[in-house]
């Protein structure tokens, strides 16, 4: 089952990209436009696997180690072997499936993008379980565009 995943709103970037209701209003130069569009896919491939439970994909969309911080913890994840065990636990048995309601570049290089992320979680009913802001950090390293890190407001 494949779920919407962003809402653009009103966003203007430093770069020159304008956003306004899921249209863009006004192109970045163009080796920034490929970062940004790069980096929504990797967010886009990271959700459907993530919600598929595809950890081989899950882990494709990530580069190790990978890093996490909520509060003042940091979680490294040096392999994938780990990665999607942790996120189970971490969402908790009701866990469904996950949608990002709001996706926002806010800044970008041509090889590094940062993305404000609004993130909910909903059980087997529908019902949402947690709504948290995360920022994420999609690099590209030896031409593999996937997740550096991400700093979360997430309960733990």
């Amino acid at each position: 089952m494949r779920l919407p995943y962003c809402v653009f709103s009103n966003l203007v970037l430093d770069n020159g990209l304008q956003v306004d209701g899921g249209v863009i209003l006004m192109q970045p130069k163009e080796p920034i436009q490929q970062a940004i569009t790069a980096a929504l896919a990797v967010m886009d491939r990271h959700l459907s696997a993530l919600n598929e439970r595809n950890t081989e994909a899950l882990a494709n969309t990530l580069h190790f180690p990978h890093f996490r911080l909520v509060g003042s913890e940091l979680k490294v994840w040096e392999t994938a072997d780990r990665y999607f065990d942790d996120f189970t636990a971490r969402a908790g048995e009701n866990w469904a499936y996950t949608k990002l309601t709001s996706i926002k570049p806010i800044s970008a290089t041509t090889n590094k993008v940062h993305l404000d992320v609004q993130v909910n979680r909903f059980d087997t009913q529908q019902q949402l379980i947690a709504d948290f802001k995360s920022i994420w950090v999609i690099t590209e390293i030896n031409g593999l565009w996937a997740a550096q890190l991400r700093s979360s407001l997430a309960p733990a």
